[in-house]
């Protein structure tokens, strides 16, 4: 014991600096111009043929007051004033405008902004009209689902990490929605903070998640564990721990959006009705060969089928030789690095990242858990297709707002049918 007690607060003491590190480190969020930090802003929009004009140059006059900014990938730009009771005048910078981009002839290209009660503005520049396109049924309905079979198996990532850790250790992780941000943070830290190139900063967030997921387990779930806690007060403070992380996430990042490098990717012609973009088929491609690579993990090796004996049964696991501890250790690192890959990902469909973007997914995430069979690994997989399909197809009939309630409520009336789930044992139901 005693050799094992330096050890884990070791560990404790590297996932904490791996967590500080990513803290600590200035994530930076949308782009401002040097204004920024005036008390009023005015956003400006550019955009033509319904498409963001990235890169064109704004001015604010107004008095002796000039700012100037350039829009971001989303084009738009926020311009701070230092005050609202004058009138400003807000230019569009013809010469400033991409190659290929041109104005129509008599385009105006200067608007007056005067503030109401509000402390921001909101001036639009288009430029050129988008036109206006009737789709059939069927080409919605394929569009839609392709989009959900991406978000499907983006949501499987992070479902199979907690329906792993709720079959090994019976806890309902409500912090795990947190680790998925954390992978995404992880990913803008090296990608924009430290610069690295984006194949090779995703890797390192998914590590920096793995490390994670162990300095949890080491300093608070097993000596939890170890003090006899039961399942219901374990995720008390799983509740408790993530409601820490997210506004810990918020003091330090902020409450805007940021983006990782190559969101804005072109989509692939000749797909018909289907838009998807290069990252979208990456996307699928990664989910499907990371799933693929984990089955392979969990069906041939060793490590795998004890995992497998524990989930079913930890005690008779126990009995029969196999390290209990060291396998739910396994377990959490692996969780922990699939959220932060899913994260990553989640990043990429939303698009942008948020301090509580992996929050927005939680209950997507237990329902493909709980569809699909609680504590099993394959069928968290089939349910979080099933989630995703629903909830992006869903929008043919529904609000896109309600998307998220449509998709509970299958899994409402599915559960009154199959309570223990598409894959789950009736045993495990009580």
């Amino acid at each position: 014991m005693s050799t094992r007690r330096p050890l884990r607060w070791i560990v404790l003491f590297l996932g904490a600096v791996l967590a500080g590190a990513t803290l600590f480190a200035g994530l930076p969020t949308a782009a401002h111009a040097d204004t920024e930090d005036l008390p009023y802003t005015v956003v400006v929009n550019v955009r033509t043929g319904g498409e963001p004009v990235v890169g064109a140059e704004i001015t604010v006059t107004g008095g002796d007051f000039t700012g100037q900014g350039v829009t971001s990938d989303r084009g738009n730009v926020r311009i701070g004033v230092p005050d609202k009771d004058r009138a400003y005048t807000v230019e569009l910078v013809q010469s400033s405008l991409p190659s290929g981009v041109q104005a129509p002839e008599g385009f105006d290209f200067t608007q007056e902004a005067e503030f109401g009660a509000g402390r921001t503005i909101t001036k639009n520049f288009t430029l050129e009209a988008g036109q206006r396109a009737t789709t059939s049924f069927l080409d919605q309905f394929l569009s839609r689902a392709v989009n959900g079979l991406n978000f499907g198996l983006m949501l499987a990532l992070a479902a199979i990490g907690l329906s792993l850790v709720f079959g090994t250790t019976g806890l309902s992780n409500f912090a795990h929605g947190e680790m998925v941000t954390f992978g995404a943070l992880a990913a803008l830290l090296f990608s924009v903070g430290f610069d690295l190139p984006i194949w090779l900063a995703i890797p390192l967030a998914v590590a920096v998640s793995a490390g994670f997921g162990l300095g949890m387990d080491a300093g608070l779930w097993r000596p939890l564990r170890r003090k006899g806690l039961g399942t219901v007060q374990l995720m008390i403070v799983s509740i408790g721990l993530s409601l820490a992380l997210r506004y810990v996430y918020q003091m330090f990042v902020g409450g805007g959006t940021a983006q990782l490098p190559g969101g804005a990717a072109a989509t692939i012609p000749g797909l018909g009705p289907i838009r998807l973009t290069v990252t979208d088929v990456v996307s699928m491609i990664v989910s499907l060969v990371v799933i693929g690579a984990f089955a392979w993990w969990l069906m041939r090796t060793r490590i795998g089928r004890a995992t497998r004996a524990v989930s079913d049964n930890p005690s008779l696991a126990a009995a029969s030789g196999i390290d209990v501890d060291a396998v739910v250790r396994v377990v959490w690192v692996l969780a922990a690095a699939l959220a932060g890959l899913s994260g990553v990902l989640w990043a990429y469909f939303r698009p942008g990242i948020k301090w509580d973007m992996g929050t927005s997914i939680l209950l997507l995430i237990f329902a493909a858990v709980t569809l699909g069979g609680l504590g099993t690994a394959f069928g968290a997989l089939i349910g979080s297709i099933i989630v995703g399909m629903l909830v992006e197809v869903s929008t043919l009939w529904i609000p896109s707002d309600m998307k998220y309630v449509g998709a509970l409520a299958v899994l409402i009336v599915i559960l009154l049918f199959r309570p223990q789930g598409i894959l789950g044992r009736r045993e495990r139901i009580g």
